[in-house]
C-alpha cells in the first residue's frame, strides 16, 4: 500500500517534493530540460545510421534541424559529417534559437568550415519549398509530438525535394524502471495515452511516430533504415532521472487523475531510489534514416 510522502523524494539538499509543487506541463522549463537530456541523447544516437548517411550522401553541404531548439543535434552531428556545412536551425521558439547559434562547432569531421543560421519555423506548414537547397532535413525527439498528417508532409516535402532526412529519439513507448513496482505499469499506460492525446484538435502521434514516419517515406519512395536508441540513466544522470521522473508521473496524472491519489507517494519512492543510486531507467526510442 502507498504512504503518504511527508519527508521522502528527498537527496542532499533537496526540499520534500510532491506532485502538486510541479508544472502542469510535467516537464522543467525548456532550456533547462535540453540541457539536462542534451548528454543522454547523444549516448542514445545510433552512430551507424550517421555511417550510412556519410556512404549514401557524403558531403550534405546545407541542413535544416526541424525543432532545432539549442541546437544539440547540430552539435552532435557536425562534428561527424564531412565537407563544409551550413545549418539553419529552424524553431518556432525564437528564444531557444537564441541559445544555439553561437554554440555549434566551427568545424566538421575533415575541418571544414561550419556556418549557421536560425529560422523562425512550424515544423507544421512545412513544404517542398521550404527544402530548395537542402541537402539533409534533421530533428531530435520531435516527430512523438507531430500529428499524423504532419509527418505525412514532412516526408512528401523531403522525397519532394530529393534529401535525405536523419530524424532521431522518437519515443516508442517502452519504459523500463528498476527496480519494478507494480504501479510502473499503470503510469506508463497512462503515460503514453497522455503522448497521443488531442491538442487544439491535433491528435499527437506519441509512441506511434517512428513506425508512422517510416512507414510513410517508405511509401513515398524514399530507402528508409531504422535503429533502437534508447536511453540507459543511472547514477551519473541522477538530475535527469529526477526531471523525467517528475514529468513521466505529472502527465500521467493529467491524462489519468484517478492515479493522483497515489502519486505523491509512487514519486517520492522513485526518487528517492534515484538520488540513492538504486534506480536505473531505460526509455525506448527510435531513430530513422530516410535516403533519396
Amino acid at each position: 500500500m502507498d504512504t503518504d510522502v511527508a519527508a521522502g523524494g528527498r537527496g542532499p539538499g533537496r526540499p520534500a517534493y510532491r506532485l502538486s509543487e510541479h508544472a502542469a506541463a510535467g516537464a522543467p522549463a525548456a532550456p533547462d530540460w535540453l540541457a539536462l537530456r542534451e548528454g543522454a541523447d547523444a549516448e542514445a544516437r545510433a552512430v551507424d545510421l550517421v555511417e550510412e548517411l556519410r556512404a549514401g550522401h557524403p558531403a550534405p553541404g546545407r541542413i535544416l534541424d526541424l525543432g532545432a531548439g539549442t541546437g544539440s543535434m547540430a552539435r552532435w552531428l557536425a562534428p561527424r559529417l564531412p565537407g563544409p556545412q551550413h545549418w539553419v536551425l529552424a524553431d518556432r521558439d525564437a528564444a531557444l534559437l537564441a541559445h544555439a547559434a553561437d554554440r555549434l562547432p566551427a568545424r566538421a569531421r575533415d575541418g571544414s568550415p561550419v556556418t549557421v543560421e536560425t529560422r523562425e519555423l512550424d515544423v507544421a506548414t512545412l513544404t517542398a519549398d521550404d527544402l530548395a537547397g537542402v541537402d539533409l532535413v534533421t530533428a531530435s525527439a520531435l516527430l512523438d509530438v507531430l500529428t499524423a498528417a504532419e509527418v505525412e508532409a514532412i516526408a512528401a516535402a523531403c522525397v519532394g525535394a530529393g534529401c535525405a532526412a536523419l530524424l532521431t529519439l522518437s519515443v516508442v513507448g517502452q519504459v523500463r524502471v528498476e527496480p519494478a513496482e507494480p504501479r510502473d505499469l499503470t503510469v506508463a499506460t497512462a503515460f503514453d495515452a497522455h503522448q497521443q492525446r488531442t491538442v487544439d484538435g491535433r491528435t499527437l502521434l506519441g509512441p506511434q511516430a517512428a513506425a508512422v514516419a517510416e512507414e510513410t517515406f517508405a511509401r513515398l519512395g524514399a530507402h528508409v533504415r531504422s535503429r533502437a536508441s534508447p536511453w540507459h540513466l543511472g547514477l551519473d544522470d541522477v538530475d535527469l532521472v529526477v526531471a523525467w521522473l517528475q514529468g513521466w508521473v505529472a502527465a500521467a496524472v493529467a491524462q489519468d487523475p484517478d492515479l493522483a491519489r497515489h502519486a505523491d507517494a509512487y514519486l517520492a519512492r522513485r526518487l528517492e531510489a534515484a538520488e540513492e543510486g538504486r534506480l536505473r531507467v531505460t526509455v525506448g526510442h527510435l531513430d530513422l534514416l530516410a535516403l533519396p
